[in-house]
């Protein structure tokens, strides 16, 4: 099926099982599609690799690729002073990305105060920085030099971070997509090959969406080869991301881009720490997740994303202070950093299919690379007294920590918020 056409055929399911969820709250059916899901679905923010005090090491877990944002290689640090660059970080980060074979995705964005349209204006980085550019030969400038110099190591753009907050970008709309046409049209430049990503808002509110849809209007919508949202539901937990994607795929369709990627360039929760690292980052109104709930929520976030056709997940982030998958600190893996690595075990390079709601019930089919049908469930409410259908031909389930579990058809299992994967025969 083409891709334009599976993405429409995937936009009208979500709409009916939400109108019948809507109805009775019973039934969701979703469908992720044919193909095997790839390791660069499963994507990660690092931001003290190279940091003076606060230094993380490598993540000793597997992901495929990284997005360098809050990792200190925005505009701003690359070019403080015009035509003085500073590519030291930038030129580590690519190096580590390629002896560990991770893909990069760099925003640009930040202007420099030197280049910035209100030098003085405050953001929620350094002085001017949330300001287009004045000149934007200036921004043309930037984009050539990062993309030459990078050229066959960097192949991820994407424009600017989180648009429709004041303190990250506060242009129009109409600027931004200036900004978006004269990079997609350098990139392609330097090398056709580049991916250029849209500009991203944040969030199921009044303001995001509005802002992307006025983007469109204005002609960005012509300038992107995927496009980025962030799937941020803090508040909530993880099986309302579904409804925001079906809001963003009916966006996105409308302006003709049913056929481009979905990725979800940043989300997270507020995971607490136990090593003692102030918790300062979090927004008001969050969820703050203890380590039974953290694992659970980050295994089914990446499950269910997949199942809702977007195609990678950036989590943020694997050493942030507040949302991090390990303690800062210590450098121990939190329960939910296990939870991630397990997922990752159980998706790449198997097919995930109908993921199913049955009341509080959640099951997937999962086809591994043998043609093996598993299945994923998971219960959003109180822990579960289930047996499975005799016809499912069971042998054995592991558990979000690891561990398998022998058992029989028409035994017993008890499902719990926490993702499990049963294996058949």
């Amino acid at each position: 099926m083409p891709t334009k056409i599976r993405w429409l055929v995937l936009g009208l399911i979500i709409l009916i099982v939400f109108q019948i969820a809507n109805a009775n709250s019973n039934t969701i059916k979703l469908s992720s599609g044919q193909q095997s899901v790839e390791s660069n679905y499963f994507g990660l923010h690092i931001h003290h690799l190279a940091h003076p005090t606060v230094k993380t090491p490598w993540p000793n877990l597997k992901f495929g690729t990284w997005r360098l944002w809050d990792a200190y290689v925005n505009w701003s640090y690359l070019e403080p002073k015009k035509g003085e660059w500073d590519f030291s970080k930038l030129d580590q980060y690519v190096e580590m990305a390629r002896t560990h074979k991770v893909e990069i995705l760099l925003p640009l964005g930040l202007s420099p105060r030197w280049a910035s349209a209100r030098p003085n204006e405050k953001s929620s980085y350094g002085l001017g920085n949330a300001a287009e550019p004045q000149d934007v030969d200036n921004w043309r400038n930037y984009v050539r030099t990062v993309a030459t110099r990078y050229k066959g190591q960097i192949h991820h753009y994407e424009l600017w971070n989180e648009v429709s907050s004041p303190g990250f970008y506060s242009g129009k709309q109409k600027q931004l997509v200036e900004l978006a046409r004269v990079a997609y049209i350098t990139l392609k430049e330097i090398d056709p090959t580049i991916v250029f990503i849209s500009p991203s808002v944040a969030g199921d509110n009044s303001h995001a969406l509005p802002w992307l849809e006025q983007y469109f209007k204005e002609g960005g919508h012509k300038y992107a080869d995927v496009v980025a949202y962030h799937f941020y539901v803090a508040d909530k937990e993880p099986e309302a991301m579904l409804s925001l994607v079906y809001k963003v795929k009916t966006l996105t369709g409308k302006y003709g881009l049913s056929g481009k990627p979905l990725w979800n360039t940043e989300s997270g929760w507020w995971i607490a720490n136990k090593d003692g690292t102030p918790e300062t980052g979090a927004v008001k109104g969050w969820k703050r997740l203890l380590s039974s709930d953290a694992e659970n929520f980050v295994a089914r976030a990446l499950i269910l994303g997949k199942s809702a056709g977007i195609e990678r997940f950036y989590w943020y982030a694997w050493d942030n202070g507040t949302m991090g998958l390990i303690e800062l600190h210590s450098k121990k893996f939190k329960p939910a950093a296990h939870a991630y690595q397990q997922v990752y075990a159980w998706l790449v390079g198997s097919v995930l299919q109908n993921c199913t709601q049955k009341q509080t019930m959640w099951t997937c089919d999962l086809f591994d690379a043998k043609g093996i049908h598993k299945r994923l469930a998971w219960t959003t409410g109180k822990d579960l007294m289930w047996i499975t259908p005799h016809t499912w031909h069971i042998s054995s389930y592991q558990t979000l920590d690891g561990q398998h579990h022998s058992t029989k058809p028409g035994s017993p299992i008890t499902l719990t918020q926490a993702p499990m994967l049963i294996i058949g025969r």
